[in-house]
């Protein structure tokens, strides 16, 4: 169970810098990180750290459609957490 909530402590800490990143690269002007990349350290368990960083640095929230997209992970995701919790009941 440790290792599983070390896995979700860095890859959340990943999905945090690399969103954070991406908003400096979008300031910038400069070459940016696809959506599908954040879409997938989001689906690999790091739907937090984006999520707070969309809040923190105010990064993707006017995007309607990387919002949606983000929803659809997030409920799955929540879909699949209480699904396995009442499986294991």
């Amino acid at each position: 169970m440790e290792k599983l909530f070390v896995y979700f402590l860095i890859v959340n800490i990943v999905a945090f810098a690399v969103a954070g990143y991406d908003k400096y690269l979008a300031v910038h002007n400069k070459f940016r990180i696809p959506e599908k990349t954040l879409f997938t350290i989001a689906f690999c368990g790091g739907s937090v750290g984006l999520g707070l960083a969309m809040m923190v640095f105010r990064h993707k929230i006017s995007k309607t459609s990387f919002i949606v997209k983000f929803a659809i992970i997030v409920i799955a995701q929540l879909a699949l957490l209480f699904g396995f919790d009442t499986f294991q009941a």
